[in-house]
């Protein structure tokens, strides 16, 4: 499920190992379990970061997320709801979900990774763990909020 964070290697199995990516995995695990059984994350963190052996960089990555994640859950939430407003939010695969609000989060102004990083990411994580659309709607509902805000801010 997830690579152990690998060394100095450049190629892309290397980049695929870096902290930030096993923390956004890291991450979006607590968020999932977070949603659908009401956990408090700091403990499902701390679970989840044992199981996986994740790295002290990746788990403060994603706790960082989380924290981010469920702080600014409702304008997360409301920004999955204009972008998309076909699907009610309490409708969407719990994945889905958990890997939108992420991804919205990456992409908030003032947060270290490029908007188009953030938005891979979220599809390639909507690709490993979500359904057969998943990373279609995914990277539409990130593309059209990325959109929208280099559209505000020409």
């Amino acid at each position: 499920m997830i690579e152990s964070p690998g060394g100095t290697r450049k190629s892309s199995r290397g980049r695929r190992n870096r902290p930030e990516r096993q923390g956004r995995v890291l991450a979006l695990q607590v968020l999932y379990e977070h949603d659908l059984t009401g956990h408090e994350w700091r403990s499902a963190l701390e679970a989840r970061a044992d199981e996986l052996h994740a790295s002290p960089d990746a788990v403060a990555f994603a706790e960082g997320c989380v924290e981010g994640v469920v702080s600014e859950q409702s304008q997360l939430d409301a920004l999955i709801r204009r972008h998309e407003p076909l699907w009610p939010i309490e409708q969407l695969a719990a994945v889905d979900r958990a890997v939108l609000r992420l991804g919205l989060f990456e992409l908030a102004d003032g947060s270290p990774t490029p908007p188009l990083v953030a938005i891979n990411e979220a599809v390639e994580l909507a690709k490993t763990f979500g359904s057969e659309g998943s990373a279609r709607f995914v990277n539409g509902v990130l593309g059209a909020s990325f959109n929208e805000r280099e559209q505000q801010n020409t």
